[in-house]
């Protein structure tokens, strides 16, 4: 990988370009699903390809590919420079990128068990031991358990001499009881109330679920829903757990803080953002109670590196101090506009994609 990104570099400024880098990725992934007693699913994927990104007369280009050989190298960059060069002929704006990054280092999760190396047995048949005890709980009619492993190896490479190798793991689980009646259907889950828990960590987080322990509960909880009187109506205080206040964050001022969105670059389903630049500093988000990071060194987070897509060591960034807004989710282009430096929040979607994975 070290060669085809030197290769990668190389090439680049041999065709003129006056910044590049290049991200190397290897995906592996496995799923595991029993349902009602049985094995649903099992699912090994793995994804590999590189992407190259290069700044020619202040424009960008890049260009990616899943064949890690020396001559698509080649071709890739010339792609890359191409698109740089097509895009400058309407440029509006010259890319500038702040203070060099020169970062160099290794990074591997930390864990005790590798997921990858636990015995295939050893994992269904825990979610066989949950699924026995959702299944002993009458009027349970539905039982699900899933598994779900991700373990990612990067190289990330630039011209101005970067180099970073890291490997990331994660590991998630989740159990789900369906108890129905002829006019009614409930559901309860375990540990979340949508989807798995994962958290970037070895077996070892699958242990600390005890998913057998915690499946007879659920499935008892579901089946007195079934039972249960309406919730009643009424101004009241409304308290939330983890999971939602969770999405809700992620959503609601996650997504506004993304500082390519503020200047428009990016926009979905969602818009742009409300959390503009002249509100920097001055905008009381919530009450002084509310602090809220965008943290990258916090043990066991999805979105925890060490370091970003553009080889930023991660840090730990306020986006709201004490209820005041205070900072953003920036690239080091989008840094630069406003006259900062990247906080290392710029980690891409996959390598076959320019574009950031914001507020994970």
């Amino acid at each position: 990988m070290k060669d085809l990104a030197e290769t990668a570099l190389n090439a680049a400024q041999v065709k003129g370009a006056a910044y590049a880098d290049v991200r190397l990725s290897h995906r592996v992934q496995q799923n595991l699903v029993v349902k009602n007693g049985e094995l649903a699913a099992s699912t090994d994927d793995a994804t590999q390809g590189f992407g190259v990104r290069v700044v020619v007369d202040g424009a960008w280009g890049f260009a990616s590919s899943a064949r890690l050989n020396q001559s698509e190298v080649a071709d890739v960059v010339d792609r890359a420079v191409r698109i740089a060069r097509a895009s400058g002929r309407v440029l509006t704006e010259r890319v500038e990128l702040g203070s060099p990054v020169s970062s160099r280092g290794s990074y591997r999760t930390p864990m005790e068990r590798d997921p990858f190396t636990v015995p295939l047995s050893e994992k269904v048949d825990l979610l066989l031991r949950a699924d026995r005890a959702m299944g002993a709980v009458r009027g349970v009619t539905v039982r699900e358990g899933q598994m779900e492993f991700v373990r990612e190896r990067k190289l990330f490479a630039s011209t101005e001499g970067a180099l970073t190798e890291q490997e990331l793991v994660e590991s998630g689980a989740a159990i789900d009881a369906t108890a129905t009646t002829a006019d009614d259907v409930q559901n309860r889950s375990y540990p979340n109330s949508f989807g798995r828990q994962q958290a970037q960590a070895g077996y070892e987080f699958i242990d600390s679920l005890e998913l057998d322990r915690h499946a007879g509960r659920i499935a008892e909880e579901a089946v007195a829903l079934l039972s249960a009187p309406q919730c009643p109506s009424g101004v009241t205080t409304v308290i939330l757990d983890a999971s939602q206040v969770g999405l809700q964050i992620h959503e609601s001022c996650g997504h506004p803080t993304e500082l390519d969105r503020v200047f428009g670059t990016e926009a979905a389903y969602a818009g742009t953002s409300f959390m503009t630049t002249d509100k920097l500093n001055r905008l009381r988000y919530g009450s002084p109670q509310v602090s809220i990071t965008a943290d990258a060194l916090s043990p066991g987070g999805l979105g925890t590196f060490g370091w970003d897509d553009e080889g930023v060591p991660a840090q730990r960034t306020f986006l709201v101090k004490e209820g005041l807004f205070t900072g953003y989710l920036t690239s080091r282009e989008t840094a630069r506009r406003i006259g900062q430096e990247s906080n290392g929040t710029m980690p891409m979607s996959t390598w076959s994609r320019d574009r950031p994975r914001w507020s994970r």
